[in-house]
């Protein structure tokens, strides 16, 4: 594995990515019926590590964060386990990566991308798309949502899980994840953002779950972003995540509408 990014601040701030960059994992959840996410992108290197996780937005395109390094990377869909040789799993080469022109990993603003298939998904019982969502409402906090994937299921410890796992968090509201017990503005968290965990900590997204989807009440409004180093699941570290603004939702659109 490659080392993670570490940002030189002092809320060392990682991003939820494993290889070249930032990654997250599940921390205080469960693991998921087979096949029960059929959105869920499982994002690997040519050896079977994982990347990313992501979402199948379109028969041939998957949305992710944008600093995830999927270079040489493939694509599987219909994966519940990671290791397990399963009948449902659809492998892809990736044939473009589109980062979203205005992203920023020093501000880590705008961490969105868009990856082409090479080729188009069969859509089944086990692979399907998960709709975009029409308006882009900004969750309240309080509100419950919850967010999936393969990685990371203990705080610093650097073991994946091999089955798809989900966790149930709660949007904090931006004021309360940038004062000085959580990231004191340190990256500034935006309105294009979503801070989400749990109030007394053990539930989060950590290493390993980056680019896949933050869903609130059944809509996907998110994608995972990044968090503190070490610090998953704790009271003082909730995840952040990338909001599906207008913006955004436009700028998807457009790449992927005639496509």
């Amino acid at each position: 594995m490659g080392a993670f990014l570490t940002l030189s601040t002092s809320a060392a701030v990682i991003l939820l990515v494993i290889r070249g960059g930032f990654c997250v994992d599940i921390i205080g959840g469960n693991e998921v019926a087979p096949h029960s996410r059929p959105f869920m992108a499982l994002i690997t290197t040519s050896n079977e590590e994982p990347i990313c996780g992501g979402a199948l937005i379109k028969e041939n395109w998957v949305l992710t964060a944008a600093h995830c390094d999927v270079k040489g990377g493939k694509v599987i869909l219909g994966a519940h386990s990671r290791k397990r040789n399963e009948r449902e799993k659809q492998v892809f080469q990736i044939a473009k990566q589109i980062r979203y022109p205005c992203y920023c990993s020093s501000s880590l603003e705008n961490d969105i991308m868009l990856l082409q298939l090479q080729g188009r998904a069969t859509l089944n019982k086990a692979v399907q798309v998960i709709p975009l969502p029409t308006t882009d409402d900004d969750p309240k906090p309080g509100t419950t949502c919850t967010v999936a994937g393969w990685g990371q299921t203990h705080n610093r410890v650097r073991k994946f899980s091999d089955t798809l796992r989900e966790v149930n968090i709660t949007v904090i509201n931006r004021q309360i994840c940038n004062d000085k017990n959580h990231y004191r503005k340190n990256p500034f968290i935006t309105d294009n953002m979503i801070c989400a965990g749990a109030k007394n900590g053990g539930k989060d997204s950590c290493f390993g779950d980056s680019g896949g989807p933050l869903r609130c009440n059944n809509v996907m409004r998110g994608i995972t972003a990044f968090g503190k180093a070490n610090k998953c699941g704790t009271v003082d570290g909730p995840g952040i995540y990338t909001r599906l603004t207008k913006k955004y939702l436009q700028w998807i659109w457009k790449i992927i509408g005639g496509a």
